[in-house]
């Protein structure tokens, strides 16, 4: 990790580290097609998937997937020492490894009507309770599905704007939601990149799934590593 990394996680609550796992993701990406068409034949998708809202349709076809070694392939004693370098502390044992796919062509993307969201409260709120990690397993362009987060989100949760609108009050605006978000200090982050990407979240962010308005399955992964008290 480098310092500006480091900043860049204690400020922003995210950090994005460019291609960490470019050379051995390949492996992973090709599993989990070749799960997708066992499970669906190479035509459409599964049929518990189909007639799904759009954000149950990545639950399900998540679920259904089951791909051995990714878990080690992607959770790695080098990817555990960054997130111990930026905690501060050791790195716990990461929970399971979660699959996050995405259907293509789910619709208009938009930021209306998502479901911001912590996974963890912190307990006492100004510490930090874990770090999740998201897997970019194959190229995700913008607009294609990724997780977004709200950086600067952490600090920002209790706060209002110089106009008094708090941050909850300033992610249902429309026309000038960015300007009412970036007076708290705070911005979306789109999850997009590279296959081998991987971001590193402060879980005090609010973050949400997102459509997915591209051709292409929106491949991704997730682990969660929770800190003790």
């Amino acid at each position: 990790m480098t310092p500006d990394q480091v900043h860049s996680f204690n400020d922003r609550g995210i950090v994005r580290l460019d291609g960490f796992h470019a050379r051995g993701v390949a492996p992973v990406r090709q599993r989990v097609l070749d799960e997708l068409r066992r499970l669906t034949g190479g035509k459409g998708l599964p049929r518990a998937v189909q007639g799904l809202p759009v954000f149950q349709q990545i639950g399900k076809l998540s679920s259904l997937v089951k791909v051995p070694g990714a878990h080690g392939a992607l959770v790695t004693p080098a990817l555990m020492a960054c997130i111990g370098q930026l905690s501060g502390r050791a790195a716990p044992v990461p929970q399971p490894l979660q699959l996050l796919l995405s259907p293509p062509q789910q619709g208009a993307w938009r930021l209306d009507g998502l479901n911001w969201h912590v996974d963890v409260v912190a307990d006492p709120p100004g510490r930090l309770p874990g770090i999740q990690a998201f897997f970019l397993i194959d190229d995700v362009a913008p607009h294609g599905g990724a997780t977004l987060a709200l950086a600067g989100s952490h600090r920002a949760a209790a706060q209002r704007g110089a106009d008094g609108v708090s941050l909850r009050e300033a992610l249902r605006s429309t026309a000038d939601r960015a300007a009412r978000l970036q007076a708290l200090g705070v911005d979306v982050v789109e999850m997009s990149g590279r296959a081998g990407d991987v971001y590193l979240m402060d879980m005090r962010l609010l973050h949400t799934p997102s459509i997915n308005a591209t051709r292409q399955m929106r491949l991704m992964a997730t682990t969660r590593c929770l800190f003790g008290p």
